[in-house]
């Protein structure tokens, strides 16, 4: 059992358009991490958002020096800014929250428990939310599609709300790529992991910055980035294709020769060649998101750039 009051809890909340909720947030956090009686800061991460949350996140700051705030030159993506908090972060387990309430700080005592019994890993399991039945739907499937054709297992219905020892800290910073899937990283470095079920609500405030398309592209992140299932497909369809391709060419051989006055149409050459033509549209299509994914690889750009940060705990010590 670890001593609490020698122990240092980081929260990292990735903030945009999350104006409303940063205070209500700070105040749930801090009475969490009073009851809990451990030491604690609370990392809040605007990255870029449109609102007044710069003005409102220096406001605490002023008051709570407890909590630090990394202001971005623009919004780089929750991905990268959950990790420029996790890299400044000083704590001996960092917590991940999304900005807009959805997951419940509250939920931290039981997450802190686990971590206590000796686990490294403590993930927020969603067993519920608040959405439509098809958004329902398509998030179960994805996971449960995800861990089918990837060479990960992901935990089901689990998000980034989740608490992370210190080793598993480090081993993800230390992760090189740039193209960034928290939860699958997560995954990958390993450590004893466990899941918390929780409800998650629908966002308080705002209008959620997430639709179909960019789920979608959360989901085409994920499988690009930890599966090869797609060029394996690609392969094995070609297999297929090439396979009867050779029992076409047969048959017509047959018939060719059985039926000598029957009519040659054009009609089938058409079909073949549009289905062999969108088959490989598929492959130069599959192909290009790996070459996209390598050639983001190389560009060495930084994952986001920092304009300021207040209370930097990171430096005093």
């Amino acid at each position: 059992m670890k001593n609490i009051k020698e122990q240092t809890l980081s929260a990292v909340i990735a903030c945009y358009k999350d104006g409303e909720a940063i205070p209500i947030m700070h105040k749930r956090l801090t009475e969490v991490f009073n009851k809990i009686g451990c030491n604690y800061e609370i990392i809040f991460v605007n990255d870029g958002s449109p609102d007044n949350s710069e003005e409102i996140l220096e406001q605490i700051c002023l008051i709570d020096k407890n909590t630090t705030a990394i202001f971005h030159s623009r919004n780089f993506n929750s991905q990268n800014a959950f990790t420029s908090g996790m890299k400044q972060a000083i704590g001996d387990a960092v917590i991940l929250l999304d900005g807009d309430l959805q997951d419940p700080p509250e939920l931290i005592e039981d997450f802190f428990e686990k971590w206590n019994e000796g686990y490294d890993v403590v993930y927020g399991s969603r067993v519920e939310r608040e959405a439509t039945v098809l958004m329902n739907f398509a998030y179960k499937t994805f996971y449960r599609l995800f861990n089918k054709f990837s060479y990960l297992e992901i935990p089901l219905d689990a998000g980034d709300f989740s608490l992370m020892d210190r080793k598993v800290v480090d081993a993800i910073n230390n992760t090189s790529e740039t193209d960034r899937f928290i939860r699958g990283l997560r995954a990958w470095v390993g450590f004893k992991q466990v899941g918390v079920p929780y409800k998650r609500v629908e966002r308080k405030f705002g209008k959620s910055t997430n639709n179909f398309l960019k789920n979608l592209n959360w989901a085409k992140k994920g499988l690009f980035s930890f599966s090869y299932f797609p060029l394996e497909f690609m392969s094995l369809f070609s297999y297929l294709i090439v396979a009867l391709s050779a029992v076409a060419l047969i048959t017509y051989v047959i018939f060719y020769f059985l039926y000598p006055g029957a009519p040659k149409g054009i009609t089938t050459l058409i079909v073949l060649v549009l289905f062999i033509g969108g088959i490989q549209l598929l492959s130069i299509s599959i192909l290009s998101e790996y070459i996209r994914k390598v050639l983001d690889e190389t560009k060495k750009r930084p994952l986001y750039i920092i304009k300021k940060i207040l209370n930097n705990k990171k430096n005093n010590n």
